[in-house]
């Protein structure tokens, strides 16, 4: 018994598995000492049915979710875009410099920053020329 069976199996493991029930399968005569053992063949074939059921579901499942990822995607996407439309509107209505403006996340056009000469810059270029 592996120690940590929270974990998937290897897939390599797994395959080696299978085709050794594969080969179980095949075998004449097989048949545990013990009746209630759960490795006689009718047992290995239900748990063998039952984790290919269960692989198919997780398949499935992960299918779903992509598919739910993607639609959340496409309306986050959506409502994005007509914020930005409606954020437009909002200018166009009540003007750049509005409340109305400010309120839907947009800065204000009297508080932006005005831009200003950079007099380090001017003033280094002219020691470096002198």
């Amino acid at each position: 018994m592996a120690k940590d069976q929270t974990k998937p199996v290897n897939a390599k493991t797994l395959k080696a598995d299978r085709d050794a029930l594969a080969a179980v399968k095949k075998m004449t005569g097989y048949q545990p000492a013990d009746p209630n053992s759960p490795c006689t063949l009718a047992k290995l074939t239900v748990v063998e049915q039952a984790a290919s059921d269960a692989a198919d579901a997780h398949a499935q499942a992960k299918a779903a979710h992509k598919t739910a990822r993607d639609a959340d995607v496409t309306a986050q996407w959506a409502l994005h875009n007509a914020m930005l439309g409606a954020r437009q509107q909002v200018v166009a209505l009540f003007g750049d410099d509005s409340e109305q403006a400010a309120s839907v996340g947009l800065k204000k056009k009297s508080e932006r920053a005005k831009p200003s000469r950079k007099q380090a810059a001017a003033d280094a270029a002219a020691k470096k020329a002198a």
